[in-house]
């Protein structure tokens, strides 16, 4: 079991970012987010997730039309904005990395059975999103994830192939304590929860 501290790191006193400190996330802490992300389960090992990381002031710029009002401006200050995608072609890795059953990937392939594969690939890149934000916050970083941008406006301009979708945005990098907004409440067990 994880002691406190980590658990405090993790989840009680970790904060959604809203400004950032001017230091930057380096290459190699990306890499180490990833290794230890990529270890997260997934229906099958699909692994569907994929990570584009905005850092140069261009590529940053790429991304301005689409955000919100209320996400454009600490988004262009941030470190590093990730966009969190997910394959649509997730299966075509299938028989890499689920090498025992080699006919897996004929539950996603095909027209037929397209909705069913977007399904999964949102579902499993989703819980890679949380693996990311999680293993980014055990590595010492602060996280900003958000929702609000255009997905079709990131989509034309970072995937035009059509291949990946956006799922959500992570601003990335050192938190400013004297940006981040009071902690909202919680649900408790029993509004959330229903034993039977």
């Amino acid at each position: 079991m994880l002691d406190g501290k980590s658990l405090d790191v993790l989840f009680r006193t970790a904060r959604t970012q809203n400004g950032f400190l001017d230091k930057p996330v380096t290459d190699d802490q990306l890499r180490q987010i990833h290794e230890l992300m990529k270890w997260g389960p997934t229906t099958m090992n699909t692994q569907p997730a994929r990570f584009v990381f905005l850092r140069a002031k261009a590529a940053r710029e790429r991304l301005r039309p689409a955000l919100s009002p209320g996400n454009l401006d600490k988004t262009m200050a941030a470190p590093l904005t990730a966009i969190i995608a997910f394959d649509l072609r997730f299966y075509e890795h299938l028989p890499q990395v689920f090498p025992h059953n080699q006919n897996a990937i004929n539950a996603f392939k095909g027209e037929d059975k397209l909705a069913n594969t977007e399904r999964a690939a949102f579902r499993n890149g989703s819980l890679q999103g949380a693996y990311f934000l999680l293993a980014a916050r055990a590595l010492g970083l602060d996280c900003g994830p958000m929702s609000g941008f255009d997905n079709a406006k990131v989509d034309a301009e970072f995937f035009p192939d059509g291949r990946f979708k956006s799922n959500f945005l992570c601003n990335l990098g050192y938190g400013d304590p004297s940006k981040v907004m009071p902690r909202s409440p919680r649900l408790a067990f029993d509004e959330a929860c229903k034993l039977l």
